[in-house]
């Protein structure tokens, strides 16, 4: 048995809607880890330096 059709494209409405999310979803994602990836980068080569570590020692 199938639903009738009207729920049919309700369904499908619903699941190309999650279906756009999640990819946008994955897209930042994406985005997110490049980013950390290129942070993590420069902070390991010292091209940018955190606050609490560049305190004079006295």
């Amino acid at each position: 048995m199938l639903p009738c059709e009207s729920e049919q494209k309700s369904i499908a409405t619903i699941l190309s809607s999650a279906d756009s999310e999640i990819n946008a979803l994955e897209k930042k994602l994406a985005l997110l880890r490049d980013q950390k990836k290129d942070l993590l980068n420069n902070l390991v080569t010292g091209t940018i330096r955190l606050p609490e570590f560049c305190k004079e020692v006295g």
